[in-house]
């Protein structure tokens, strides 16, 4: 490897650990999704440092070409990243189809206070763009997987 291209993949190694850190210090990246970043420049900037720990890590494998174990590691880090993302978007799903649910509820109940006559009270819903009072959220009931709630109207 030249000197130049030995300094190069140092630097960019190192850029790459550093913005992780960075964005992670500032609050732009949470720690659970920091970590893969992290995991991914450190190893960069090691194989970066000490490119014969490469050759090494292709030999213990057994990979022909120290090249493809890189691409393997690459595929592995991003289908781990993958699969955590997946799984954080099915529980934000449950979160908001929930919420949707409790608003729906409440809504109900408004719409049936009115038809009953009942004086109207401040609703836990914004009605419109001046209301700046909320009521406060109820907790979150847990459920067994597959059991659902009924939907009203």
């Amino acid at each position: 490897m030249s000197p130049v291209a030995y300094v190069f993949s140092i630097v960019c190694a190192a850029v790459a650990l550093l913005f992780a850190i960075d964005l992670l210090r500032r609050g732009r990246l949470r720690e659970r999704h920091a970590i893969w970043w992290i995991v991914a420049g450190s190893l960069a900037l090691l194989v970066a440092i000490f490119p014969v720990t490469l050759e090494w890590a292709a030999s213990v494998i057994g990979a022909e070409v120290p090249t493809n174990l890189v691409f393997f590691v690459s595929i592995a880090l991003l289908f781990g990243v993958a699969l955590q993302l997946s799984s954080e978007l099915t529980k934000h799903e449950e979160k908001i189809r929930t919420l949707a649910e409790a608003v729906a509820e409440l809504e109900l109940q408004v719409r049936r206070s009115q038809q009953a006559g009942e004086p109207r009270q401040a609703s836990p819903v914004r009605s419109d763009a001046a209301a700046t009072t909320r009521a406060p959220i109820a907790p979150r009931t847990e459920r067994a997987p597959g059991e659902t709630e009924q939907r009203l109207g």
